[in-house]
């Protein structure tokens, strides 16, 4: 099947939604539970609670819990603050913040306290450029909000581009008047659905028929994709285990022990990693186990990754290589790791 087709369905009784180019699973989005740890994107009022020495920020009590912004200037104790979830935290730690506020959309992000109007340079077209930004000032006259215009608004009508900024525009204004208070969720993250719809561009098709993740495939190649070991296409396999400290991948060449076999099962590694890691929702820090190979051939290897991981939604960090031979990385933690519920509707 050609073109890019977007799935809205349910798992586990959740949002989820699926992104599949040409025939294959490339992304999938799943709400957490309604129990489950705040969305990034969400913006909370917030109260500053004693600095802690030595860890270079100050916790922030939440309505639910507690928040880590890092680096703060100028804060006091007891102090109302508005903050911004950045991902999600790790297994027994404080949800990470930050005071750099986004009001993110599908066609522009509004960005308090960064003054200024940029555009994507996605969009190269100087006839483009400049209708868009005297749009852009237009709409945001009068105002000390930056905008960033995103490359999705490169040929959209302009009544939806206007509406867009506008609503961003408002509810950034809203938000920002509300600083002094109590601790509370002011905005929710975007769940799976409106994330699809705001990073995944214009699909050839969207399904939103109940029951279509089922009918089309969907959970099946979710499944396959979330299995312990994955055949790779030259017969080799990688394993992917999360552990509460890392994900550790390990490639395999099975009976074959030839150097050549070796190379080309960690080529098909490198390539399959971003997404493998994406359809499992896992970040963190990555160990890659890759099959023997000599020195010389590493730098084919880095390069097969960076080319990978360079078109990735999913901001990751590709450090090098340790002294035993494993490769590390650092990966934002955007998704969460399948639950128990999710893993059970794909069996």
């Amino acid at each position: 099947m050609k073109g890019t087709s977007v799935f809205l369905d349910q798992i586990a009784s959740r949002r989820a939604a699926a992104l599949v180019m040409d025939g294959v699973l490339e992304d999938v989005l799943i709400d957490p539970p309604d129990d489950g740890p705040l969305c990034p994107g969400a913006i909370c009022r917030g109260t500053v609670e004693r600095p802690m020495k030595g860890l270079g920020g100050v916790f922030v009590r939440l309505h639910s819990g507690k928040g880590f912004l890092r680096a703060p200037k100028g804060l006091r104790e007891g102090q109302s603050v508005l903050v911004q979830v950045t991902g999600y935290a790790e297994h027994g730690k404080a949800v990470p913040l930050t005071q750099k506020l986004l009001f993110k959309s599908k066609y522009a992000i509004v960005t308090p306290g960064s003054p200024g109007l940029n555009l994507s340079r996605q969009i190269r077209d100087e006839e483009a450029r400049i209708g868009l930004r005297a749009l852009a000032e237009e709409i945001m006259a009068g105002s000390d909000f930056g905008l960033i215009l995103r490359s999705q608004a490169e040929g959209v009508a302009e009544s939806e581009t206007t509406e867009d900024i506008a609503e961003m525009r408002a509810l950034a204004e809203q938000i920002a008047a509300s600083e002094s208070g109590d601790p509370e969720l002011l905005l929710d993250g975007p769940d799976a659905h409106a994330l699809a719809w705001r990073e995944w561009g214009e699909p050839d098709e969207i399904v939103t028929e109940p029951g279509c993740f089922e009918a089309h495939g969907v959970l099946d190649d979710l499944a396959r994709s979330n299995a312990r070991d994955v055949v790779l296409p030259g017969g080799g396999s990688v394993a992917i285990e999360p552990t509460r400290a890392l994900v550790a991948v390990d490639v395999n060449t099975g009976a074959a022990t030839s150097p050549a076999t070796g190379l080309k099962a960690n080529l098909e590694t490198a390539r399959l990693l971003p997404r493998l890691l994406r359809l499992r929702g896992l970040g963190g820090q990555i160990t890659v186990d890759f099959a023997p190979l000599p020195k010389k051939d590493r730098r084919q290897v880095e390069q097969a990754l960076r080319g990978a991981f360079r078109h990735d939604p999913v901001e990751t960090a590709l450090v090098g290589w340790t002294p035993l031979g494993h490769f590390e990385a650092q990966r934002k933690r955007e998704r969460l790791p399948h639950d128990p519920a999710v893993l059970e509707a794909l069996q």
